[in-house]
């Protein structure tokens, strides 16, 4: 089992307008941008950074999720966190990247798992 990458959430209005901030501030491009069309989102990966872009209506469900962790394995991290006390909120879901789950840790933090395909 391992984590590739750990990314902090940014939930946005205009995507556009974010993504030409964190590139110039973050001297990176953007390496992932694709349409949520079930949700009604629109993401972007820039570095470190995960940017959630939609109404306030559409982001409501996810704004508590505080990172999202890319993981190799999520049914291995799954059995981990739950073996260790933590709560899944939203259980292992298809996603436009691959899937995901969403986890309350154990002190109260609500974190996103993804494994990518």
């Amino acid at each position: 089992m391992e984590i590739k990458q750990i990314l902090n959430r940014f939930y946005v209005e205009d995507i556009e307008v974010s993504i030409d901030f964190y590139e110039k501030i973050l001297n990176e491009k953007c390496e992932l941008r694709f349409k949520y069309p079930d949700k009604d989102l629109e993401l972007a990966q820039i570095g470190n950074i995960l940017i959630l872009a939609g109404s306030n209506e559409a982001l409501k469900p996810f704004r508590e999720t505080k990172a999202t962790i890319l993981v190799d394995s999520i049914k291995d991290f799954k059995n981990l966190l739950l073996a260790n006390g933590a709560t899944i909120i939203r259980d292992l879901t298809a996603v436009p990247t691959g899937i995901n789950m969403t986890v309350k840790h154990l002190d109260g933090s609500i974190v996103e798992y993804v494994e990518h395909h």
